[in-house]
Formats: structure tokens, sequence, C-alpha cells
């Protein structure tokens, strides 16, 4: 590490590919940026004006590898991880903006739920213990399918969908194994809309907020496509209001904050889990598309304590969507190289294409968040010519993988 870190920085805490954004953002506005990752290979750390390699979870460890130097800011992405040591680093170093302790309840799904049910908000069964037997005992009672989830888990990582209580034992063991605490969640399955809502809040109401239609990838629990949803002024305003004071229960007074929901053949918003910071999955690439608004500006200005509004103001009114690119395969690939991207760059309504994997990097099958290896942006006059962008680049962009054999 360094021994003189860059002046007057600001302190990022994560290098993933989500948080690329954030280090060309700072970089476009000229400060000097401070990546803190664990991995050596953090794909964001190239973007960045220096590195640390310490853990985002570590906040001890970060303050002592920064020594004398004192950031101007401190700011965390799409991770959950960091968001304890954003807290205490903000309190350490006075910083303009400090992470709320009462958000941190929305990174504990259990502990969630009885934050939605002290608001009066719509919710379902579910159930949670560090006892697998309990759980299991617990869950068998709910209502079938459930979805069985490690209570501190993210990404997608660790979910299985159960049809019967027979399932109940795997299903349990595999969301035990990403599990930080080994406390398990099984809730009720919910019918409905898959949404997504987004929210950048200052002084306790939303000034941009964004409600989106999820898409599986078929046969998981990760999400493929992101796409502009198309509500009603009622039901904006209905599930706008149930965001808003989630984000009031969770102390979210500044700042972004996305929830995912499902919106009932009854009309009501059902919150499904909590993501009280920026979203990953390049939505804010999305928002940028369909707005014209930049909430990683907004984010990086209220690290600062600098005003946010500029940044969150609607320049546009377009539909958009992502699309998550993830590997066709079932088992372990190696990827060759990719075909097809100048192509799929010059479709009309393409409005952004970002690769995260290189031919040589290992490909996982797209089971979660983080297996995915690029995504493409598109925005349009209507959602018919959104789908019909994203369908057209994803058909010409194809990564060539070889699958790896498996020792036996």
């Amino acid at each position: 590490m360094p021994e003189n870190w860059p002046p007057n920085a600001l302190l990022v805490l994560g290098a993933s590919e989500e948080h690329i954004p954030l280090y060309q953002e700072a970089a476009r506005r000229g400060i000097s940026t401070i990546a803190v990752d664990m991995r050596a290979d953090a794909p964001a750390f190239g973007f960045a004006d220096a590195a640390m390699t310490v853990s985002t979870r570590d906040a001890g460890a970060i303050a002592d590898a920064l020594g004398d130097t004192r950031p101007a800011g401190i700011v965390a992405g799409a991770t959950d991880a960091a968001l304890p040591a954003w807290r205490v680093l903000g309190l350490r170093y006075g910083m303009p903006y400090v992470y709320p302790e009462a958000a941190l309840a929305g990174l504990d799904k259990a502990a969630f739920h009885q934050v939605v049910a002290s608001c009066g908000v719509a919710g379902y069964g579910w159930t949670a213990s560090s006892d697998p037997e309990e759980v299991a005992a617990k869950a068998a009672r709910l209502r079938f399918p459930l979805m069985v989830k490690p209570v501190d888990g993210s990404g997608s990582k660790g979910i299985t969908r159960v049809l019967h209580p027979d399932g109940l034992p795997a299903a349990i063991a595999r969301a035990r194994a990403y599990s930080v605490s080994g406390t398990v969640l099984a809730e009720e399955f919910l019918p409905g809309r898959q949404l997504t809502i987004d929210l950048f809040l200052r002084d306790g109401r939303s000034i941009m907020t964004c409600v989106k239609d999820q898409t599986l990838v078929p046969g998981k629990s990760v999400v493929r496509r992101i796409s502009t949803a198309q509500l009603s002024p009622a039901q904006h305003q209905h599930l706008e209001g149930v965001a808003e004071r989630l984000c009031s229960a969770l102390g979210i007074v500044d700042g972004p904050a996305n929830f995912d929901l499902v919106l009932g053949e009854d009309g009501q918003g059902r919150v499904i889990e909590s993501n009280p910071r920026l979203s990953g999955d390049s939505i804010p690439r999305l928002h940028e598309a369909a707005l014209g608004v930049n909430v990683v500006g907004a984010l990086i200005a209220l690290a600062l304590g600098e005003p946010s509004d500029a940044y969150l103001t609607p320049t546009r009114d377009a539909h958009a969507a992502v699309e998550l690119l993830g590997s066709p395969l079932r088992r372990e690939g190696e990827l060759t190289a990719w075909q097809g991207a100048a192509e799929a760059r010059n479709v009309p309504g393409i409005t952004g294409i970002e690769l995260y994997a290189q031919p040589g990097d290992p490909v996982h099958p797209h089971d979660q968040s983080g297996h995915k290896i690029g995504m493409i942006t598109a925005a349009g006059r209507s959602p018919a010519d959104v789908s019909a962008a994203l369908d057209k680049a994803s058909s010409l962009l194809r990564p060539i993988i070889r699958p790896i054999r498996e020792a036996s």
C-alpha cells in the first residue's frame, strides 16, 4: 500500500464492477479516489487513483491503512457488506454524511419483516431461525411454495424455491452455507407482478422515484431484465408511499434506497427485501437512460456535503431497460471470446454495453447476481421499442464459453 494516499480523496468502499460508475463519475469531476476491496484483482481498481486491499467490512483495518490521511468523503455503492463500516468510518472522521444506524436493520431480512409490520405495510407468512430443525418445523406450517434464503444474504445467493416440506432440509442447508450468521429465513412465495422501486431522498421525501418490472432467468431467482414499469398514477403513488414509510422507519432521510416488492391482484404492494443503498445490476445506468438523472453523481455529492438536487432533476421521459448477460451453460466455463459486440452497439436504441468478463476469465452458471458477465442498456419511446432493441442486441452479442471439465 502507498505510504501517502491522495489528499482530499473520496474513499470508496468496494471495487466490484458495480462500483465502476462511482470511480468514473469522480474522475469526471476531478475528484481523487481511494478504492477499498479485499480482492487484489477487483475490477474497479484500475479506475481508482489508489487501491487498498482490505476488507470493506473491517473499519479498523481501513482506518489503520489510512494513517494520518483524512478522506474528503466516504461512499459505498451496491454492496451490503460495506454498510456497517460506512457508518463507523463516517463517525470516526466526522464526514458530512454518516450512514444511518437504523438502516442496518434492512440487511437482516427477518428484522426487516418486523420493520414492515411496524409501518402497517401489508405482509405475508415467514419464519427465521439459526436452528435448522426449528426453521424447518415452523416453515412446514406456512403456505407453500416457500422461498428459503440466508437472512443476511444478497445477490440472489443461496435462495431455493421449495414446493413441499420434503424439500426444506436441503434448501435450509444451502441457505446456511451462504449465511454469515447461519440464520435461515423461510417465507411464503408471493404471486403477482415482480417489481423493484428506487428512491433518492432529501429531507425524508423522495426527489427521484423509479419503479421497474423484473424478469427472472427461467427457473432461477436471479434477475435477467429490468424495465421501467407502466403503472397508473394511483399505483405509483401507493408504491412510492410504501417505500417512503419504510425509509422513514429505517432512518433514511437523505440518499438512496431500493426495495424489491410484489404488486398483488388486490392492488397491495408487499415488500420482499430492502436494499438501503444504491442499486446494483446497472440500474443507475437505466435511470440515466430513462430520466436523464445521475444518481451516482448525487450520491457522491451527498458524501461530500454538496447539494445533490441538480443531479436528480429529470431531463427526459423515456422507457428504458437493462439486460443482464450470463453464461448459457449450467456448468463452469471459461470465456474464450465475445462475438458481435460492435454490431450490438450499433442497434438503434442501445445506449450502453458493458462487458465484465474478458477472454480467459472463469464464467459461472448465471444463478446469482454476481455471476453476470455483462449488460446492455436500451431506451426508446415505448416499451415495445426498448424490448425489441434489447432482443436484437442480445441476439448479436454472443459470449463464446468453453466448458470446464470437472475433476473426477
